[in-house]
Order: C-alpha cells, then structure tokens, then sequence
C-alpha cells in the first residue's frame, strides 16, 4: 500500500461516526403529520458535531421498521410538537438511504458521503 493509500484509509477511519440513541422523539413532516420517530443521532468523531438523523417509520414492536439516515440540519425544532420537523419531502425521504433493524450499515465516511450525496450536499 503506497503512502497516499495508508493516509486515505487513516481519514476514513478517523471520520467514523459514533452513534447515540435517542427514544421518544416524535418527527413531523413540513404539513405537521406525525412521519415516526428519532432514533439516533450520529456524531462526527473529529468535530464532535452531530451530523445525521436516524428517523425511524413503521414497524409494531420491531417488525416492519426502517431507519432513514438523513442529514441532521433538515431537522428543525417543533416546539408545539414536543419534537421536530424534517424539511424533505416524504417521496424523497422514502427513496433514500435506509436499512432493516438486522442490516445496519457500517458508519463510515463512505456511508456519510453516500447520504449527502443523496440530499444534495445537506450534510
């Protein structure tokens, strides 16, 4: 592995995100429609800036349930609502990047940059 490989693959490592959960945050679409819930937040190691959302939609005690990752300044604060609004249209969110409870993806640089790509450049 030449030396501009080995520090390519130092950034990735150094870009993985940590991820904290979070239980009961309801999330509303731009109309006000309750769209599900936040599951978790993922925080950028070198900045510690939070960066994406993880909504979570659908499922009845597991089955069913899919994690959208979304950048984390699409979401705004609903103070009426006790949670947030995503500011993406509800065909996009659904066409995005997401998985199953049992295929989580490995969060990486290269999984960030899938997502912002996704969003246009959001995250």
């Amino acid at each position: 592995m030449d030396a501009t490989a080995a520090s390519d693959e130092a950034r990735e490592t150094l870009q993985t995100f940590m991820s904290a959960r979070v239980d009961n945050v309801l999330v509303y679409d731009t109309d006000g429609s309750k769209l599900g819930s936040l599951y978790s937040v993922q925080i950028d190691r070198p900045s510690g800036r939070v960066e994406y959302a993880v909504l979570s939609f659908g499922g009845f005690l597991g089955l069913g349930q899919s994690f959208h990752p979304v950048p984390f300044r699409a979401l705004s604060v609903n103070e009426k609502r006790g949670g947030y609004t995503v500011n993406i249209g509800k065909q996009m969110l659904q066409g995005g990047p997401s998985y199953r409870p049992d295929t989580a993806p490995s969060w990486d640089a290269s999984y960030a940059r899938r997502i912002s790509d996704y969003y246009g450049g959001m995250g």
